[in-house]
Protein backbone atom coordinates (compact mmCIF):
# COMPACT_ATOMS: atom_id res chain seq x y z
CA UNK A 1 0.00 0.00 0.00
CA UNK A 2 2.85 2.40 0.83
CA UNK A 3 5.99 2.98 -1.21
CA UNK A 4 8.83 5.15 0.05
CA UNK A 5 10.08 7.63 -2.56
CA UNK A 6 12.49 10.53 -3.04
CA UNK A 7 15.21 8.99 -0.88
CA UNK A 8 18.32 7.06 -1.85
CA UNK A 9 18.69 4.59 0.99
CA UNK A 10 22.40 3.99 0.44
CA UNK A 11 23.14 7.73 0.55
CA UNK A 12 20.90 8.12 3.57
CA UNK A 13 22.69 5.38 5.53
CA UNK A 14 26.12 6.74 4.60
CA UNK A 15 25.47 10.43 5.22
CA UNK A 16 22.51 10.84 7.57
CA UNK A 17 21.73 7.76 9.69
CA UNK A 18 22.69 8.65 13.28
CA UNK A 19 24.65 11.64 11.94
CA UNK A 20 22.35 14.51 10.98
CA UNK A 21 18.66 15.28 10.41
CA UNK A 22 17.03 15.20 6.98
CA UNK A 23 13.83 16.57 5.47
CA UNK A 24 12.36 14.33 2.76
CA UNK A 25 9.74 16.12 0.71
CA UNK A 26 6.97 13.83 -0.56
CA UNK A 27 8.51 10.64 0.77
CA UNK A 28 4.99 9.32 0.20
CA UNK A 29 3.20 10.78 -2.81
CA UNK A 30 -0.59 11.10 -2.45
CA UNK A 31 -0.27 9.92 1.15
CA UNK A 32 -3.36 8.34 2.70
CA UNK A 33 -3.67 8.15 6.48
CA UNK A 34 -3.95 4.54 7.67
CA UNK A 35 -6.12 5.71 10.58
CA UNK A 36 -8.12 8.80 11.49
CA UNK A 37 -8.43 10.60 14.82
CA UNK A 38 -11.68 8.86 15.73
CA UNK A 39 -10.23 5.38 15.20
CA UNK A 40 -7.13 6.47 17.10
CA UNK A 41 -9.26 7.59 20.02
CA UNK A 42 -11.09 4.25 19.86
CA UNK A 43 -7.82 2.39 20.40
CA UNK A 44 -7.37 4.19 23.72
CA UNK A 45 -10.39 2.30 25.08
CA UNK A 46 -8.49 -0.99 24.80
CA UNK A 47 -6.73 -2.32 27.88
CA UNK A 48 -2.99 -2.58 27.35
CA UNK A 49 -2.82 0.18 24.72
CA UNK A 50 -0.26 2.80 25.75
CA UNK A 51 -1.76 6.23 25.17
CA UNK A 52 -1.48 9.71 26.61
CA UNK A 53 -2.85 13.20 26.05
CA UNK A 54 -0.47 16.13 26.43
CA UNK A 55 -2.28 19.45 26.82
CA UNK A 56 -1.34 23.09 27.37
CA UNK A 57 -3.90 25.48 28.80
CA UNK A 58 -3.66 28.69 30.80
CA UNK A 59 0.13 28.47 30.98
CA UNK A 60 0.18 24.93 32.41
CA UNK A 61 1.09 21.54 30.94
CA UNK A 62 -0.90 18.42 31.76
CA UNK A 63 -0.45 14.74 30.86
CA UNK A 64 -3.28 12.20 31.12
CA UNK A 65 -2.73 8.49 30.48
CA UNK A 66 -5.29 6.11 28.97
CA UNK A 67 -7.47 4.19 28.90
CA UNK A 68 -9.97 7.00 29.39
CA UNK A 69 -13.52 6.87 30.70
CA UNK A 70 -14.29 10.01 28.68
CA UNK A 71 -11.46 11.12 26.42
CA UNK A 72 -13.06 14.53 25.86
CA UNK A 73 -12.45 15.39 29.52
CA UNK A 74 -8.73 15.61 28.73
CA UNK A 75 -8.83 17.33 25.32
CA UNK A 76 -8.45 20.83 26.70
CA UNK A 77 -6.71 23.88 25.29
CA UNK A 78 -3.96 22.90 22.88
CA UNK A 79 -3.74 19.12 23.06
CA UNK A 80 -2.17 16.08 21.40
CA UNK A 81 -3.29 12.47 21.63
CA UNK A 82 -0.34 10.06 21.29
CA UNK A 83 -0.78 6.29 20.94
CA UNK A 84 2.17 3.88 20.97
CA UNK A 85 2.57 0.68 18.95
CA UNK A 86 -0.29 1.29 16.53
CA UNK A 87 1.56 -1.01 14.11
CA UNK A 88 0.70 -3.87 16.48
CA UNK A 89 -3.04 -3.27 16.08
CA UNK A 90 -3.58 -2.10 12.51
CA UNK A 91 -2.25 -3.87 9.38
CA UNK A 92 -2.09 -0.64 7.34
CA UNK A 93 -0.04 1.04 10.08
CA UNK A 94 2.27 -1.98 10.13
CA UNK A 95 2.61 -1.71 6.35
CA UNK A 96 3.56 1.97 6.67
CA UNK A 97 6.24 1.16 9.23
CA UNK A 98 7.67 -1.67 7.14
CA UNK A 99 8.51 0.70 4.29
CA UNK A 100 11.53 1.66 6.43
CA UNK A 101 12.90 -1.89 6.55
CA UNK A 102 16.12 -0.79 4.84
CA UNK A 103 16.96 -0.39 8.55
CA UNK A 104 17.10 -3.93 10.08
CA UNK A 105 13.72 -4.85 11.54
CA UNK A 106 15.32 -5.84 14.86
CA UNK A 107 16.19 -2.13 15.24
CA UNK A 108 12.55 -1.13 14.85
CA UNK A 109 10.53 -0.42 17.96
CA UNK A 110 7.05 0.78 17.09
CA UNK A 111 4.86 3.25 15.21
CA UNK A 112 3.52 6.02 17.42
CA UNK A 113 0.55 7.89 15.99
CA UNK A 114 -0.50 11.32 17.18
CA UNK A 115 -3.37 13.68 16.52
CA UNK A 116 -3.00 17.35 17.47
CA UNK A 117 -5.32 20.31 17.33
CA UNK A 118 -4.13 23.73 16.12
CA UNK A 119 -1.14 25.03 18.08
CA UNK A 120 -0.54 21.79 19.94
CA UNK A 121 2.72 19.95 20.55
CA UNK A 122 4.65 18.37 23.40
CA UNK A 123 7.30 21.09 23.64
CA UNK A 124 10.97 21.09 22.63
CA UNK A 125 12.65 17.86 23.76
CA UNK A 126 15.28 15.18 23.14
CA UNK A 127 14.76 11.49 22.34
CA UNK A 128 17.31 8.74 22.89
CA UNK A 129 16.32 6.96 19.69
CA UNK A 130 16.22 7.68 15.96
CA UNK A 131 12.86 8.49 14.43
CA UNK A 132 11.21 9.12 11.06
CA UNK A 133 8.16 11.38 11.45
CA UNK A 134 5.64 11.19 8.60
CA UNK A 135 3.19 14.01 8.13
CA UNK A 136 -0.38 12.84 7.66
CA UNK A 137 -3.33 15.12 7.07
CA UNK A 138 -2.86 18.73 8.06
CA UNK A 139 0.40 20.63 8.45
CA UNK A 140 2.97 20.92 11.20
CA UNK A 141 6.02 23.14 11.70
CA UNK A 142 9.13 21.24 12.73
CA UNK A 143 12.29 22.72 14.19
CA UNK A 144 15.32 20.45 14.64
CA UNK A 145 18.70 21.34 16.17
CA UNK A 146 22.05 19.69 16.79
CA UNK A 147 23.31 17.87 19.89
CA UNK A 148 24.59 20.09 22.70
CA UNK A 149 24.31 20.59 26.44
CA UNK A 150 20.74 21.78 26.96
CA UNK A 151 18.97 22.81 30.12
CA UNK A 152 16.36 20.22 31.09
CA UNK A 153 12.90 21.40 32.13
CA UNK A 154 10.10 19.33 33.67
CA UNK A 155 6.85 21.32 33.44
CA UNK A 156 5.04 18.12 34.47
CA UNK A 157 6.29 14.95 36.16
CA UNK A 158 5.53 12.99 32.96
CA UNK A 159 6.95 15.54 30.53
CA UNK A 160 10.60 16.29 29.83
CA UNK A 161 11.52 19.35 27.79
CA UNK A 162 14.60 21.47 27.05
CA UNK A 163 15.26 25.13 26.40
CA UNK A 164 17.48 27.19 24.13
CA UNK A 165 18.19 25.16 21.02
CA UNK A 166 18.94 26.77 17.65
CA UNK A 167 17.15 25.05 14.73
CA UNK A 168 19.14 23.94 11.68
CA UNK A 169 15.87 22.78 10.13
CA UNK A 170 12.77 24.97 10.40
CA UNK A 171 10.15 23.79 7.93
CA UNK A 172 6.43 23.19 7.52
CA UNK A 173 5.58 19.58 6.65
CA UNK A 174 2.70 18.75 4.34
CA UNK A 175 0.98 15.36 3.92
CA UNK A 176 3.51 12.78 2.72
CA UNK A 177 6.57 14.73 3.87
CA UNK A 178 9.01 12.99 6.24
CA UNK A 179 11.58 14.32 8.66
CA UNK A 180 14.36 12.12 10.02
CA UNK A 181 15.66 13.06 13.48
CA UNK A 182 18.68 11.22 14.90
CA UNK A 183 18.91 10.40 18.59
CA UNK A 184 19.79 13.24 20.95
CA UNK A 185 18.90 15.95 18.43
CA UNK A 186 16.53 18.58 19.94
CA UNK A 187 13.26 19.05 18.12
CA UNK A 188 9.89 20.71 18.44
CA UNK A 189 6.75 20.21 16.38
CA UNK A 190 3.73 22.53 16.47
CA UNK A 191 0.49 21.79 14.61
CA UNK A 192 -0.54 24.64 12.28
CA UNK A 193 -3.95 23.01 11.91
CA UNK A 194 -5.51 19.75 13.14
CA UNK A 195 -3.12 17.06 11.92
CA UNK A 196 -1.93 13.47 12.11
CA UNK A 197 1.68 12.38 12.54
CA UNK A 198 3.30 8.93 12.35
CA UNK A 199 6.58 8.35 14.19
CA UNK A 200 8.67 5.29 13.27
CA UNK A 201 10.90 4.80 16.30
CA UNK A 202 13.97 2.58 16.54
CA UNK A 203 15.26 0.52 19.44
CA UNK A 204 18.48 1.65 21.08
CA UNK A 205 18.98 -0.68 24.05
CA UNK A 206 21.28 0.59 26.76
CA UNK A 207 24.08 -1.41 28.38
CA UNK A 208 21.94 -1.54 31.52
CA UNK A 209 18.96 -3.02 29.68
CA UNK A 210 21.12 -5.59 27.92
CA UNK A 211 23.01 -6.69 31.02
CA UNK A 212 19.80 -6.91 33.03
CA UNK A 213 18.11 -9.04 30.37
CA UNK A 214 21.17 -11.25 29.92
CA UNK A 215 21.40 -11.80 33.68
CA UNK A 216 17.70 -12.79 33.81
CA UNK A 217 18.25 -15.21 30.92
CA UNK A 218 21.25 -16.76 32.65
CA UNK A 219 19.33 -17.19 35.93
CA UNK A 220 16.27 -18.65 34.20
CA UNK A 221 18.44 -21.17 32.33
CA UNK A 222 20.85 -21.92 35.19
CA UNK A 223 23.83 -20.66 33.19
CA UNK A 224 27.06 -18.85 34.02
CA UNK A 225 28.03 -20.92 37.05
CA UNK A 226 31.78 -20.65 36.49
CA UNK A 227 33.50 -19.21 39.55
CA UNK A 228 36.54 -17.05 40.18
CA UNK A 229 39.81 -18.93 40.81
CA UNK A 230 43.21 -17.70 42.01
CA UNK A 231 45.55 -20.67 42.09
CA UNK A 232 48.58 -18.40 41.73
CA UNK A 233 47.75 -16.56 44.95
CA UNK A 234 50.82 -15.15 46.75
CA UNK A 235 51.35 -13.33 50.08
CA UNK A 236 50.70 -9.59 50.14
CA UNK A 237 51.47 -6.80 52.55
CA UNK A 238 47.84 -5.71 53.04
CA UNK A 239 45.15 -8.38 53.14
CA UNK A 240 42.44 -5.94 52.08
CA UNK A 241 44.21 -5.02 48.84
CA UNK A 242 42.85 -6.14 45.45
CA UNK A 243 45.73 -6.52 43.05
CA UNK A 244 45.49 -5.18 39.50
CA UNK A 245 46.09 -8.71 38.26
CA UNK A 246 42.95 -9.79 40.13
CA UNK A 247 40.96 -6.91 38.67
CA UNK A 248 42.05 -8.17 35.25
CA UNK A 249 40.99 -11.72 36.20
CA UNK A 250 37.49 -10.56 37.14
CA UNK A 251 37.18 -8.60 33.89
CA UNK A 252 38.34 -11.67 31.95
CA UNK A 253 35.76 -13.84 33.73
CA UNK A 254 32.93 -11.53 32.69
CA UNK A 255 34.38 -11.03 29.19
CA UNK A 256 34.43 -14.80 28.75
CA UNK A 257 30.73 -14.80 29.55
CA UNK A 258 29.98 -12.18 26.90
CA UNK A 259 32.11 -13.99 24.33
CA UNK A 260 30.49 -17.36 24.99
CA UNK A 261 27.68 -19.39 23.52
CA UNK A 262 25.14 -18.22 26.10
CA UNK A 263 25.37 -14.64 24.82
CA UNK A 264 24.86 -15.75 21.22
CA UNK A 265 21.74 -17.70 22.22
CA UNK A 266 20.37 -14.83 24.30
CA UNK A 267 20.89 -11.97 21.83
CA UNK A 268 18.25 -12.87 19.16
CA UNK A 269 15.78 -13.69 21.93
CA UNK A 270 16.35 -10.24 23.43
CA UNK A 271 16.20 -8.39 20.09
CA UNK A 272 13.04 -10.18 18.96
CA UNK A 273 11.24 -9.90 22.28
CA UNK A 274 8.34 -7.52 21.79
CA UNK A 275 5.52 -8.35 24.15
CA UNK A 276 3.45 -5.46 22.81
CA UNK A 277 2.53 -7.48 19.73
CA UNK A 278 0.93 -10.13 21.93
CA UNK A 279 -1.86 -7.63 22.63
CA UNK A 280 -2.57 -7.16 18.90
CA UNK A 281 -6.13 -7.30 17.68
CA UNK A 282 -5.57 -9.94 14.94
CA UNK A 283 -4.67 -12.98 17.03
CA UNK A 284 -5.66 -16.30 15.47
CA UNK A 285 -8.34 -18.06 17.52
CA UNK A 286 -9.02 -21.26 15.58
CA UNK A 287 -6.41 -24.04 15.59
CA UNK A 288 -5.62 -25.59 12.22
CA UNK A 289 -4.10 -28.91 11.23
CA UNK A 290 -1.26 -29.13 8.71
CA UNK A 291 -3.66 -30.68 6.20
CA UNK A 292 -6.10 -27.80 6.67
CA UNK A 293 -3.32 -25.30 5.89
CA UNK A 294 -2.35 -27.31 2.79
CA UNK A 295 -5.97 -27.38 1.64
CA UNK A 296 -6.29 -23.62 2.09
CA UNK A 297 -3.11 -23.02 0.10
CA UNK A 298 -4.49 -25.21 -2.69
CA UNK A 299 -7.76 -23.24 -2.55
CA UNK A 300 -5.87 -19.97 -3.15
CA UNK A 301 -5.95 -18.66 0.43
CA UNK A 302 -3.12 -16.35 1.52
CA UNK A 303 -1.63 -15.89 4.98
CA UNK A 304 -0.50 -12.52 6.33
CA UNK A 305 1.88 -11.62 9.17
CA UNK A 306 0.00 -10.22 12.14
CA UNK A 307 0.62 -6.53 12.82
CA UNK A 308 3.87 -6.01 14.69
CA UNK A 309 5.37 -9.41 13.82
CA UNK A 310 8.97 -8.98 12.64
CA UNK A 311 10.93 -12.26 12.48
CA UNK A 312 14.70 -12.11 12.89
CA UNK A 313 17.53 -14.61 12.51
CA UNK A 314 21.31 -14.60 13.03
CA UNK A 315 23.81 -14.82 10.20
CA UNK A 316 25.88 -17.98 10.80
CA UNK A 317 29.55 -17.56 11.58
CA UNK A 318 32.11 -18.67 9.00
CA UNK A 319 33.03 -21.86 10.87
CA UNK A 320 29.53 -22.72 12.08
CA UNK A 321 28.04 -25.97 10.80
CA UNK A 322 24.27 -25.59 10.53
CA UNK A 323 21.83 -28.49 10.76
CA UNK A 324 18.72 -26.37 11.27
CA UNK A 325 17.55 -22.89 10.39
CA UNK A 326 16.39 -20.98 13.48
CA UNK A 327 14.47 -17.70 13.59
CA UNK A 328 12.83 -15.74 16.39
CA UNK A 329 9.50 -13.99 16.97
CA UNK A 330 8.63 -12.25 20.25
CA UNK A 331 11.43 -13.96 22.13
CA UNK A 332 10.53 -17.47 20.94
CA UNK A 333 12.59 -19.60 18.58
CA UNK A 334 11.29 -21.60 15.62
CA UNK A 335 13.31 -24.07 13.59
CA UNK A 336 13.21 -25.93 10.29
CA UNK A 337 15.64 -28.16 8.37
CA UNK A 338 18.52 -26.21 6.89
CA UNK A 339 17.43 -27.34 3.41
CA UNK A 340 14.32 -25.15 3.77
CA UNK A 341 16.22 -22.08 5.00
CA UNK A 342 16.24 -20.09 1.76
CA UNK A 343 12.54 -20.63 1.13
CA UNK A 344 11.63 -19.72 4.71
CA UNK A 345 13.78 -16.57 4.70
CA UNK A 346 11.97 -15.43 1.57
CA UNK A 347 8.53 -16.23 2.99
CA UNK A 348 9.26 -14.43 6.27
CA UNK A 349 10.12 -11.24 4.39
CA UNK A 350 7.02 -11.24 2.15
CA UNK A 351 3.82 -9.32 2.74
CA UNK A 352 1.84 -12.55 2.28
CA UNK A 353 2.33 -16.31 1.97
CA UNK A 354 0.39 -17.88 -0.87
CA UNK A 355 0.61 -21.09 -2.88
CA UNK A 356 1.64 -19.19 -6.01
CA UNK A 357 4.62 -17.31 -4.57
CA UNK A 358 6.93 -17.49 -7.56
CA UNK A 359 9.33 -20.08 -6.13
CA UNK A 360 7.84 -23.47 -5.24
CA UNK A 361 4.44 -24.97 -4.64
CA UNK A 362 4.26 -24.54 -0.88
CA UNK A 363 1.61 -27.21 -0.42
CA UNK A 364 4.16 -29.78 -1.63
CA UNK A 365 6.72 -28.83 1.04
CA UNK A 366 5.66 -30.64 4.22
CA UNK A 367 8.28 -28.93 6.40
CA UNK A 368 7.25 -25.44 5.32
CA UNK A 369 3.55 -26.23 5.73
CA UNK A 370 4.17 -27.63 9.23
CA UNK A 371 6.02 -24.47 10.19
CA UNK A 372 3.31 -22.25 8.67
CA UNK A 373 0.71 -24.18 10.68
CA UNK A 374 2.63 -23.46 13.88
CA UNK A 375 2.92 -19.76 13.04
CA UNK A 376 -0.80 -19.48 12.23
CA UNK A 377 -1.84 -21.32 15.40
CA UNK A 378 0.45 -19.06 17.46
CA UNK A 379 -1.26 -16.01 16.00
CA UNK A 380 1.84 -14.74 14.18
CA UNK A 381 0.22 -15.21 10.74
CA UNK A 382 -3.48 -15.01 9.97
CA UNK A 383 -5.98 -15.70 7.20
CA UNK A 384 -7.68 -12.60 5.88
Amino acid sequence: MYRLQNIDTKTFLNEYWQKKPLLIRQGFIDFEDPIDEHELAGLTEEQGVDSRIVSYQSGAWEVAHGPYENINDHCLGKWSLLVQSVDHYLPDADSLMNTFNFIPVWRMDDLMVSYSNTGAGVGPHLDQYDVFIIQGKGTRRWQVGLPDQYEAVRPHCDLSQITGFFPVIDEVLNPGDIIYIPANHPHNGVALEPCMNYSVGFRAPSQQEMLSSFADYAIDNNLLSKRFKDRALSPRKFSGEIKQQEVAQFKALLAETLQGEAFEKWLPIFLSDNKKSEDGLNQQIEEFSVQAIIDMLNDGECFYPSPGVKPIFVEPSANQAENTFVFYINGESYSAPIQSANVIKQLLSQASICEDNGTIKLSKDQEVCTLLTTLVNKGHWYIE
